[in-house]
């Protein structure tokens, strides 16, 4: 019998290799999984007409429910990459770099109605795109 081809090479490292996650990874689609259920919260809690929020003259100044889609849509699209990244599946990381970036908008137009929410979730929109974009998925790269 011939040897395979991944047998037969010295310091060769399997094919498993390739299916791990770098932390940084593992850290940004645990997070896009945990910002997701916020935002859809969020978002339900606009859509239900809560008087949490209120912005004065403000130039993106959409009715509430509009905001609580918005939310509720970003928010399902975070979970879903965010499971897309975790799962290490081909199209995770460019989803979750993706979704951050709308995040990020929609997050910095929403400052207005509730700053204390929306300031912290940009600066995780931040860490999870310089996370997906700076590190592979190459578990002897250090991270």
């Amino acid at each position: 019998m011939a040897a395979m081809p991944n047998e037969t090479r010295r310091g060769h490292k399997g094919s498993d290799s390739g299916d791990r996650l770098s932390g940084p990874s593992i850290f940004a689609g645990t997070v896009l999984m945990l910002s997701g259920p916020l935002s859809i919260l969020l978002g339900a809690s606009g859509i239900a007409g809560d008087n949490l929020f209120a912005a004065s003259q403000y130039a993106y100044r959409f009715d509430l429910t509009a905001w609580g889609w918005i939310h509720i849509v970003v928010g399902l699209a975070l979970v879903v990459a965010g499971m897309g990244v975790v799962t290490n599946k081909s199209w995770g990381r460019g989803a979750g770099i993706a979704a951050a970036g709308i995040s990020l908008i929609t997050q910095f137009m929403f400052v207005p109605y509730y700053p204390l929410w929306a300031i912290p979730v940009m600066a995780l929109d931040l860490l999870i795109i310089f996370a997906l974009t700076r590190f592979h998925g190459e578990a002897s790269s250090g991270w």
